[in-house]
């Protein structure tokens, strides 16, 4: 237990020494080294992550996330084993591939990438989703051209009227005159969604998808600051999932916008959890 009258600044300078001599650590690691409760080793670990001078990893070993300074991110491969089946399955083709293409992806290791947080860095190249290995700068990224088939020489136009004068004149008059293609008709749950915005004079800049069930769109809501963009994602769901709050946190990052989250259905324990770590970035209403 640290000494009543020791002086803070000194507890947090011997932490700081005791990342850049071990790298990573856990706070039972701290403790330990620094002769503290693990209770108050948290505390100034908290201190110092408000105060940037260190870093918190999403990737947890036991119940613990690790701790450490600026530089050190390369570090935390060293403990990329405990990571879960598909996570380190994922992480490894990432590490191998360098980048990967999000929709190329199976379902399992596209939710994958999107939990190792610390080794897969989410970017866009026409607006579409890669992902590139942390350590590798987003500059060694090239798309591949696709390769274009040589094309034969191109003949001359053949006159309408000669091409009309082939066709026997009963076909001719049976071809239909073309349908015009009717949009498509927004399902209740989105037209419920659209009418909560109008009420509150929420204006939506762009519809990005239109599904039954989901509607995501850029809106500008009035706060006491002026008008604020956010990414609307709208779900028609029963429970909204840990996974819920991890796929917003990314497309708050992708469309460096705040989200605003809405669903018919409760957060569970777990959601609840990642919505307060990600409280500047995701806010939540329920209908």
């Amino acid at each position: 237990m640290p000494i009543p009258n020791q002086d803070t600044s000194e507890i947090k300078e011997k932490i700081l020494s005791i990342f850049k001599t071990r790298g990573p650590s856990l706070p039972v690691h701290i403790a330990r080294e620094t002769r503290l409760s693990t209770l108050f080793s948290s505390a100034f670990l908290s201190e110092l992550i408000s105060e940037q001078k260190i870093k918190i990893s999403n990737m947890k070993v036991g119940n613990s996330p690790l701790y450490f300074i600026p530089g050190q991110e390369s570090m935390l491969e060293n403990f990329s084993q405990h990571l879960r089946s598909k996570e380190k399955e994922a992480f490894i083709l990432l590490k191998e591939k360098k980048f990967l293409k999000d929709k190329e992806q199976n379902p399992a290791i596209r939710v994958a990438l999107r939990q190792i947080r610390d080794f897969a860095i989410p970017f866009k190249r026409n607006d579409e989703i890669f992902w590139r290995y942390f350590i590798v700068p987003e500059s060694e990224f090239k798309i591949e051209k696709p390769k274009i088939k040589p094309t034969k020489p191109l003949q001359p136009p053949i006159p309408k009227k000669q091409i009309l004068s082939t066709i026997p004149k009963k076909i001719n008059e049976q071809i239909p005159s073309q349908k015009k293609i009717k949009p498509k008709e927004k399902s209740e749950f989105v037209k419920e969604i659209i009418e909560l915005l109008t009420r509150e004079n929420i204006e939506i800049l762009e519809e990005k998808t239109i599904k039954k069930r989901e509607f995501v769109a850029k809106i500008k809501i009035n706060s006491n600051i002026g008008k604020l963009n956010f990414l609307l994602i709208a779900k028609d769901k029963k429970s909204i999932t840990d996974n819920d709050i991890t796929l917003a946190f990314h497309q708050a990052q992708l469309e460096k916008n705040p989200v605003f989250l809405i669903s018919k259905g409760e957060i569970n324990k777990k959601a609840k959890e990642s919505l307060q770590k990600y409280s500047g970035l995701i806010k939540f209403r329920k209908l």
